[in-house]
């Protein structure tokens, strides 16, 4: 075995060690990688390193994240969902984050319609100029 994939077993250990799983979907990181893999399980584990929220509430944090609009990242909810729950949370807490997080998704409403209304307003305005031109 060389030493690159010795440090790739190592940092696989090290993740499950430090956050107590593994997903399949790491895999094409770790190989392609194992250096910006290194500073990922650095970054993302800080939390459980040094943080003071418990177990539970970290993970009902990642399913918020992976479930929000703008990430919308299905395995990675999935994973943690599961997480959350082993670590104690309840259905009705996972769901509580989900109804939570939908919400981000009227932002996209709240943005759109003043440019809707602006836009329909100078197409309006631009038909009555023709229809003025025209008649």
């Amino acid at each position: 075995m060389t030493k690159e994939v010795d440090n790739r077993s190592e940092l696989r250990d090290r993740f499950i060690a430090e956050r107590g799983y593994w997903n399949p979907f790491w895999d094409g990181l770790l190989t392609l990688d194992p250096g910006f893999f290194e500073s990922y399980l650095q970054f993302s584990t800080a939390p459980w390193r040094t943080g003071t929220l418990e177990p539970k509430i970290r993970e009902l944090i990642y399913v918020a994240i992976d479930a929000s609009v703008t990430h919308l990242f299905e395995s990675g909810m999935r994973q943690h969902m599961r997480n959350a729950l082993e670590c104690g949370a309840t259905k009705q807490e996972v769901m509580e984050v989900l109804e939570l997080i939908s919400a981000l998704g009227i932002h996209s409403c709240i943005v759109g319609m003043p440019i809707l209304l602006e836009e329909s307003a100078k197409l309006d305005a631009e038909a009555g100029r023709l229809d003025a031109a025209a008649g």
